[in-house]
């Protein structure tokens, strides 16, 4: 579809949903924001907050609270209806009540001719995106979700810290689940453009501290610490949104870690995984596969596997009124 107009339908007007909207609008992404929300008082409130802030920020984009038919005409949906997670709580322990509110989502978005692209940021991420891109007929390239992306943001940051150099001098990716099975494919960690391998050859005192492990562990926690802290996060995602929004409105052809329906690619099919991929105008245009080890290659199928395993979990839930709900 063209991208003449920059219209994003936002399903869920709860935290995640809010400060996608106001990353959308602060960059100036959007022309056209529309959200769609079982509870119409809370999302109109979001939207009345929103229009202050373009108020004093001098920024111009309709904002307002819509229909599924919005869906027709939309360029992008960001999907993040769902309820936020709890402390101590796992993503994939949240599968039966986020399905029980996206059963009611995906058919008026199939039955509104939408052919633009889905964003999934809802929780479970990978078994969400694998839901849509399965029962809604769109390249797969248009249905994905954001994957490790975040977790990625959490691994730069973090060795940045132990390393001591600038957090936007550390290429890394976290792969896999966006969950306790990711992992980190330490062969393909730099800093600049100094494989660690070298980087550490000239700073041995920095290789003890360097635990990977820990490391993981780390970014595996990161999310549940905020949780704890303040019971949602929402800063961090909605900016990471905003970010694969503008690589497809740019063509940036930028590389990002994000989940995507496989098919063949690393030996696996039938899932929706966190591994990188180039975003250009047509969402997805390619799945890059890395050189990985044996370790790594283990590492992913696990992660794999334990997506595919909550997937067939899945019920058919019995309540057909509920359709949404806030972040």
């Amino acid at each position: 579809m063209s991208f003449i107009s920059r219209k994003v339908v936002i399903i869920g007007a709860g935290n995640v949903g809010s400060h996608v909207a106001m990353n959308l609008m602060n960059e100036q992404y959007a022309d056209e924001i529309v959200f769609l929300d079982i509870n119409e008082e809370a999302a109109n409130a979001q939207v009345t907050d929103l229009r202050d802030m373009l108020t004093a920020l001098g920024r111009h984009v309709r904002i307002r609270v819509g229909t599924y038919d919005d869906c027709a005409d939309a360029n992008f949906i960001i999907m993040t209806a769902g309820r936020s997670r709890k402390p101590g709580e796992t993503r994939l322990q949240m599968l039966q009540s986020t399905f029980a509110i996206l059963d009611g989502i995906m058919t008026p978005i199939r039955d509104s001719g939408f052919d633009g692209i889905l964003i999934c940021v809802s929780n479970p991420a990978d078994v969400v995106t694998e839901y849509f891109y399965r029962n809604l007929n769109l390249p797969r390239g248009h249905v994905f979700g954001t994957g490790t992306a975040l977790d990625t943001v959490r691994l730069r940051r973090i060795i940045g810290r132990i390393v001591d150099v600038d957090r936007d001098q550390v290429q890394a990716i976290v792969m896999g689940e966006h969950g306790d099975s990711s992992f980190i494919p330490e062969s393909h960690i730099s800093i600049g453009a100094v494989p660690m391998t070298e980087y550490l050859r000239n700073h041995p005192e920095l290789e003890s501290k360097l635990d990977y492990r820990n490391i993981t562990k780390m970014v595996h926690e990161a999310g549940g610490q905020i949780i704890r802290g303040k019971h949602s996060t929402e800063f961090g995602i909605g900016a990471e949104v905003a970010m694969v929004v503008s690589a497809i409105l740019h063509h940036e052809r930028k590389v990002m870690p994000l989940s995507v329906h496989l098919d063949g690619e690393y030996d696996q099919t039938n899932v929706s995984v966190g591994v990188p991929c180039v975003l250009g105008r047509d969402g997805i245009q390619e799945i890059l596969e890395l050189e990985l080890t044996n370790k790594d290659r283990a590492a992913l199928r696990h992660s794999c596997d334990v997506i595919r395993g909550s997937f067939s979990s899945i019920e058919t839930p019995k309540d057909p009124e509920v359709v949404s709900d806030m972040n």
